[in-house]
């Protein structure tokens, strides 16, 4: 014998005041939550797509970054006879041998500083990045001080406009070009002639080398020959693995920050959803006691409290979800704890951040009705009745 599902609805209903209050102090919690589990997912999406799987990056071994590694010319110039990198139409190896550094620009209308990825390009770089195309302007002249910069850049950073000019490493630099990289770490870059930018910082090796496979299921032979070289020091790794694990430090830090936030949240939460839950035993002791005088079992009452905060989880879950999912429309700009540079990207909602946070909504509603619904069912019939 169960007591009807109307009836748990109904008592949520009558006190629809405690219920909005606690259901949002639920949803605010769920919100946080999301929002932080949005952000992990955000900033792991976009530097993974960063990468395509049938491209590889080379830098100097355990060197981890870009802006760590070292790879001189003579290395360089091993790697790019490797017989499994694909040629271009026009007979070069399509391979670009990359400088990447960090500078400092100021934000247009205040006086703060950006950290920006500023990498330098060779002529087979565009190539290699599917996900980046020229939207206004023209690309750099080789051997140039002309630069391109990020749709992003050129809207955050001062003189970083079509037209205007940057100065850093001592020198002027020309923005003759606009490009737009998508959902990837590259719209927060700025590219400049990979041999000027190397000149003007004092630099006589590489950052990284990038090239296409010719077949990726080469890639574990490429990767054995150039990591058992002993001329070169330096490791192979398919450009979506790189970038994956570049976003590793930061993603975990947020999840981190996410959960220690919404475990003090929740707590708050789950205490006014058992002060909810207790107040409705008190001012239902007679139903409760006309219910087992009906022949309902003491579980089927347990169980009829327990689904009732349960629904009152998950309409706090939906609201959060609900509110959580206006952030996918919202950039941010953070700091990558990888490069100390600065990384803007989108949050991102997908179907597991959904299911953690409904999942979560649920814990919370059980925690906070599971003692109120043990009170309720080992009332004493005689004694509830008795006493109204």
């Amino acid at each position: 014998m169960t007591v009807p599902l109307f009836y748990t609805l109904r008592n949520l209903w009558t006190r629809k005041w405690t219920t909005g209050l606690t259901a949002a102090g639920m949803g605010l919690v769920v919100f946080v939550f999301s929002a932080m589990l949005m952000m992990a997912e955000g900033l792991r999406k976009t530097l993974v797509d960063t990468g395509s799987p049938d491209q590889v990056v080379v830098i100097r071994r355990s060197a981890g970054t870009e802006v760590q590694s070292g790879i001189d010319r003579y290395q360089a110039s091993i790697v790019e006879t490797q017989p499994e990198v694909a040629i271009a139409e026009d007979g070069d190896p399509l391979l670009s041998k990359e400088a990447v550094v960090i500078v400092s620009l100021p934000k247009r209308g205040s006086r703060k500083e950006a950290y920006i990825t500023v990498r330098g390009i060779g002529t087979k770089s565009l190539a290699l990045r599917r996900q980046v195309r020229l939207i206004a302007g023209q690309l750099p002249k080789p051997g140039s001080s002309e630069i391109l910069a990020s749709q992003s850049v050129a809207k955050r950073c001062e003189g970083g406009g079509l037209g205007e000019t940057l100065h850093f490493g001592l020198r002027s630099w020309r923005v003759v070009g606009i490009f737009d990289a998508g959902n990837t770490s590259f719209s927060s870059e700025i590219w400049a002639d990979v041999d000027q930018l190397m000149q003007t910082f004092r630099r006589n090796a590489y950052s990284s080398i990038l090239f296409r496979l010719r077949d990726p299921t080469q890639f574990e032979r490429l990767k054995l020959r150039i990591e058992s070289d002993p001329r070169l020091t330096l490791e192979a790794k398919r450009e979506t693995r790189y970038y994956a694990d570049q976003s590793e430090l930061m993603a975990k830090f947020l999840r981190i920050l996410g959960f220690s936030l919404t475990i003090i949240f929740s707590l708050g939460a789950i205490i006014g959803a058992m002060i909810t839950m207790y107040g409705a035993v008190a001012t239902r002791t007679s139903e409760i006691a006309t219910l087992r005088a009906l022949g309902f079992q003491r579980r089927t009452i347990l169980l009829a409290f327990i689904v009732e905060s349960l629904l009152l989880g998950a309409t706090g879950g939906v609201v959060g979800l609900f509110f959580a999912s206006f952030l996918r429309f919202l950039t941010v700009s953070t700091m990558n704890f990888q490069t100390f540079s600065e990384l803007t990207f989108q949050l991102t909602l997908n179907v597991d951040t959904i299911v953690k946070a409904m999942a979560f909504a649920w814990i919370m509603g059980f925690a906070g009705g599971v003692f109120p619904a043990l009170r309720a069912s080992r009332m004493n019939i005689v004694q509830a009745l008795r006493a109204t």
